[in-house]
């Protein structure tokens, strides 16, 4: 287990180290200068130039790459362009919002993903498996950006039920987090049901049936426990791509999140602080599926075994 769990972290090296690097090299070829976002554009060029030389912009790109990584080894994320603050500190005050939006929408994605899957898989080629994969491709089609927006028109603004945006407890939550995890119900029901397709014809099933156990018993105490390593694994992966998803949604909410913190810094072309908040988010996305692996590790002593003796 040990010597999987390093293997998994020594993967993870030089993949947040490539997304970094990608980050940062976009980030500076692309068209604009931050200098002029901060004075503007009617400032005169020799204060221009003095900010550029004072925070060490007028240096070729490798240069800065460099310090850039040198500054990461001693765990400093550098300071923001725009307010001057430590990024490392603006990240830290916007990572809850961003970790309670994204565990929310994981929570709704389960909810509305299983009783979905389980009952398009207790009837298969019936009318509420037709219902229900439905239900799943439509939660598939519905893009967040449009999404969003038609919530808050419904909920928000006619029926006057939930706020239209910020972060006060549940009620500014709920709308955010069906928006972030409609998407990836339609994945995990979908999945689920084709998982426990397979496993209904086994010789295991095929068993307790003959024992006397009900379809809902072969279903829930046999079947699902067999169908959920995908699912996991499935999930994981998902889960991590909810951060990025949140990004545009923390956007349509204003919910002061690390996506809607990158939003800005990438309009301010605020360098240091879009490479942190990328930074953390690979970080997590890294994380996220390395627990997936390890729950995965224990649904299935088969993986286990094998995790074990490499």
């Amino acid at each position: 287990m040990l010597r999987y769990l390093s293997w998994r972290i020594g993967l993870a090296v030089p993949t947040v180290l490539g997304v970094v690097t990608v980050v940062f090299l976009l980030i500076h070829l692309i068209p604009g200068d931050p200098v002029d976002a901060m004075l503007g554009e009617s400032a005169l060029a020799v204060d221009k130039e003095a900010v550029r030389h004072r925070l060490g912009l007028h240096r070729p790109v490798a240069v800065q790459y460099g310090l850039y990584l040198r500054r990461l080894a001693r765990g400093s994320l550098g300071r923001s362009l725009a307010g001057g603050r430590p990024v490392r500190r603006m990240i830290v005050a916007r990572f809850p919002a961003t970790i309670e939006l994204t565990a929310a929408g994981l929570l709704v994605a389960i909810a509305i993903a299983f009783p979905l899957g389980l009952a398009a898989a207790a009837r298969p080629r019936s009318v509420l498996d037709v219902g229900c994969i439905s239900v799943a491709l439509i939660g598939a089609a519905v893009p967040n950006f449009w999404l969003g927006p038609m919530l808050m028109l419904c909920f928000a603004v006619w029926l006057g039920w939930l706020p239209v945006s910020g972060r006060n407890g549940l009620p500014h939550l709920i709308l955010p987090a069906v928006t972030l995890g409609l998407g990836m119900a339609s994945v995990l029901a979908r999945l689920l049901r084709a998982s426990l397709l397979d496993q209904l014809h086994g010789d295991h099933l095929r068993a307790a049936r003959a024992k006397g156990a009900s379809e809902v018993r072969v279903l829930l105490r046999h079947a699902l426990p067999n169908a959920l390593l995908p699912v996991v694994t499935v999930m994981g992966l998902q889960a991590g791509a909810l951060l990025s998803g949140a990004i545009l949604t923390e956007t349509i909410f204003g919910w002061p999140g690390l996506g809607r913190l990158t939003v800005t810094a990438i309009e301010t072309r605020d360098y240091p602080l879009v490479q942190g908040c990328v930074l953390v988010i690979a970080l997590t996305y890294v994380a996220v599926n390395l627990a997936a692996d390890l729950l995965c590790l224990w649904v299935d002593p088969r993986i286990r075994a094998s995790a074990g003796g490499e």
